[in-house]
């Protein structure tokens, strides 16, 4: 018999699943003092990946909610979770969902 049909299988490939990239809402604190030389009031992947959060451009960006943001910004990304939406309409920013 076949060594891969003998060895056991462990886990499961979600084939449908969606890889995002991660990016939390107190680095996005440190790209807006960073967009404050740049007086910028949008935050869009491009400046992320400027800033060095995200890897690549062609991958989807989700924003969570961890930490806090003091600017009002709009946040554009693919993603955000509900926490995060909170915390930036608290603070009197927007959010933009881009496709």
């Amino acid at each position: 018999m076949p060594l891969q049909r003998r060895v056991p299988k462990r886990g499961f490939t979600n084939i449908f699943g969606k890889e995002f990239q991660i990016v939390n809402l107190f680095a996005l604190s440190k790209v807006t003092s960073w967009s404050e030389e740049s007086r910028k009031d949008v935050i869009s992947p491009q400046m992320m990946k400027e800033a060095g959060l995200i890897k690549k451009i062609g991958l989807p960006v989700k924003i969570l909610g961890d930490g806090e943001i003091a600017k009002a910004v709009t946040v554009q990304a693919n993603a955000f979770s509900k926490k995060a939406k909170e915390k930036i309409e608290a603070a009197g920013g927007k959010i933009e969902v881009i496709r």
